[in-house]
This record gives C-alpha cells, structure tokens and sequence, in this order.
C-alpha cells in the first residue's frame, strides 16, 4: 500500500485575501481525501495590512485546518507590504525551514512571495531536494516587487520545478519568469455548500443587521483597501449611481474597510448621503452576498480568477466588473463587463438591479461549474505529477 504523499505549504502567512481562501480549500480538500498529508509553514504569525493588524491564529482559514488535521509552523516574523528577503532570515529560522522541507516529498509555495525563503536556504546549503510547485494567483507579476526575481532565480536554479496558476492572464504574464519549470492552469473554485442563493427575499439576517428594506437594491463590494482594487474609482461609481437610484445600500467589506481607516473615510466623504456600509473583514461573506443584487468589481490591475466574483455569483448576485484578468471569461453568460468610467459602472450596476430576474436562471445555470471540487482534484493531479518526476530523475 502506498504511503499518503506528504506535501509541505510554504505561505506568508494567514490573512484575508483570496488566495489564501482558495489554497486553504485545496489543503483541505487534499488532506482529507487521505491520498495525501498536507502540513503548512507559515512564514509570519501576524500581518500589518491594509490598516489592520490580523493575528494567525484569528484566522478563518487557520482554524478551519487545524480543526482538519493539518500541522501548521510559523517563523514567527510580520508579514506586511514588503515580503521577506532572504537576508532577512535568522539561523534558527533557516533550521525550522529546512526541517520541515525535509519531512515532505513535494512543497507548494503559495505565491511568489515566501521563495525569498528558498533561496537563503539554497544559499546556506540547506535546502533539501524537494519538487517545488508555484501556486500563481496574480496578472501583474512586476508589482511583485522583489519575490518576481526570487521566481525567476528559483525556477533557473531549479528549484521551482513547476508553476500552477488560477488564470490563463495569469500563466501568460509569469511565462518568462518560469523558464524550464512546468506550468499548469488550474480554474478556482468554490464552496457550493457555503455560497449558494437565499431561498426568499425577505428577513435577510445581513440587511436586518444594517436596517436595509427587502425591497432596496444592495451592491456589495467584497475587496480589501489597495489600490490594485481601485476603490477611489468604485467610489466614484457610488456617488455616480446614488444619483440615479438614490435608495440602493452599498455595503463594502474586507481588509482596511472601516472607517477607522483614514483614506476609506476621505473617500466616504466624496459620496454625500449615499447609504454605505463599512464593515471591515468579516467571516459571513456567504451571508453578505445573499444580501446583495450586485457583486462590484473596480479592480486595476493585478487581479488573475476573483473569487468575490464567483462566491457573488454562486449566491444569486449579479457580477459586475471591470476587464481584469480572467473576470470577463468567467462571467461570461451571467455577468456584466465594464469600462472604466464611473457613469458607464453606475449603469452598468442599476442594469443589473432592475434586470436582475433576468440574469437568475443563467447564475443558477453555471453553479455547477462554480465549485471546488474539480479545482481540488485538478491541483492533487499536479502534485503527483511532481512526485512521479521527481521518481523518474532518481
């Protein structure tokens, strides 16, 4: 029989974002499957982001492993808008690091991020001789910073054996950086069991808490406060669309969106009476989306598959969103692409509102296309691809 393949995550850290809410449902998945044991060392035990401080183990996605069985290792360091150089690890780090590297058989590294760690490693003569797998979930890997150059390295070293990424935007941008590695495109996914429409309107729990009638629109706006997320420009749409439909809440949720965050309260400030609501990082995002009429989507740059995208969708709201990455491809057939202008997004939203009748057999149609399922499945066969070369050059 067997042994189950023992499969290492390397992360920042646990914080809100995307990412994170996505590879902890591929661990999980792996995990209790039983045909592998995942583990996950977790560069920081804190972050300072987005004008939040979040502890690890206040994590949504923490608490959920560990509930599940997976061992999790901190370094201990901050995880913060810069990630850690190489030279920035001690000793000590460096030995825990190497530890745990060699009680797998094939590492992930979720995002470009944590192979700073590699590298010192490989500089110290400590890295054992693991297939390494990036987990890619970015369009814009020169906003990367450094972790873009530690890719590039890793993957000429041969240490990055192989790249999956959650978009096809994502797998073109990082191509160049990921010369003789294999690269894979692996579609997100989510929880249909979590995220899944309200069976009626009335006596929502979310718009009972904030006093908002049944018979209001809502538009949600589920994006952490970074500029890759434009909020300057979904606010500007806000102040657009409140002309318009002067009734419609608009609630706005995720890292920095409260107003004891001085640039979301100077953006608050440009809207007038339009009804909004800040509240910050919450852990009931299936609730707040059964809420809404319209899932919003401002986004820059950067963005690869977004998940708020399909978790909306999934619970019944309409997806509007700018041309980022993968969005349009997504959504295609139960969504709304837009440009960039405020006018033409606040059209765009009250289209969706009134016609949101409409658009509900095609979100219902293209649920079972949304889940996780195939997504966890798709990434375990990418794993044993690593494990199966890795036998083969021994």
């Amino acid at each position: 029989m067997t042994a189950p393949l023992r499969v290492l995550t390397l992360t920042e850290g646990f914080f809100a974002g995307g990412a994170r809410i996505l590879h902890s449902d591929v661990v999980a998945g792996l995990h209790a499957s039983g045909d592998q044991t995942h583990s996950v060392l977790a560069i920081a035990s804190r972050a300072r982001r987005e004008a939040t401080v979040q502890p690890m183990a206040a994590d949504p996605r923490y608490r959920s492993l560990r509930a599940g069985g997976v061992s999790i290792t901190s370094l201990g360091k901050t995880a913060g808008g810069v990630p850690h150089a190489p030279h920035t690890f001690s000793s000590r780090q460096l030995r825990t690091a190497s530890r745990a590297i060699a009680a797998a058989d094939v590492v992930l590294s979720l995002k470009e991020q944590p192979l700073g760690l590699l590298l010192a490693l490989d500089e110290a003569m400590m890295l054992p001789d693991r297939p390494v797998i990036a987990c890619l979930h970015r369009s814009d890997p020169e906003h990367s910073g450094e972790a873009l150059s530690w890719l590039r390295t890793g993957a000429e070293r041969g240490i990055v054996t192989a790249a999956v990424s959650c978009a096809h935007a994502t797998d073109a941008a990082y191509a160049p950086a990921l010369a003789g590695a294999s690269r894979y495109t692996v579609d997100n996914g989510i929880n249909l069991t979590r995220f899944r429409p309200a069976l009626t309107r009335g006596g929502d729990p979310v718009r009972r808490e904030l006093g908002i009638p049944d018979a209001a629109s809502v538009v949600v706006y589920a994006a952490r406060f970074d500029e890759m997320k434009n909020p300057d420009l979904f606010f500007r749409a806000v102040a657009a669309h409140a002309e318009i439909a002067p009734d419609t809440h608009y609630i706005v949720c995720g890292a920095g969106m409260t107003t004891g965050n001085a640039g979301l309260q100077a953006l608050l400030a440009r809207v007038g009476d339009a009804r909004v609501h800040a509240l910050g990082i919450r852990d009931d995002m299936p609730a707040i989306y059964r809420a809404a009429d319209v899932v919003a989507l401002t986004s820059a740059y950067g963005e690869a598959a977004p998940l708020c995208l399909l978790e909306g969708a999934a619970s019944g709201a309409v997806p509007v969103t700018t041309d980022v990455g993968d969005a349009a491809r997504l959504i295609a057939g139960f969504g709304i692409v837009t440009g960039r202008d405020p006018r033409e997004i606040a059209t765009a939203w009250q289209r969706a509102c009134a016609e949101r009748g409409r658009f509900a057999p095609a979100l219902r149609a293209a649920r079972p296309g949304l889940g996780r399922d195939r997504m966890v499945r798709e990434y375990g066969a990418v794993i044993d691809a690593q494990r199966r070369t890795l036998r083969l050059a021994a």
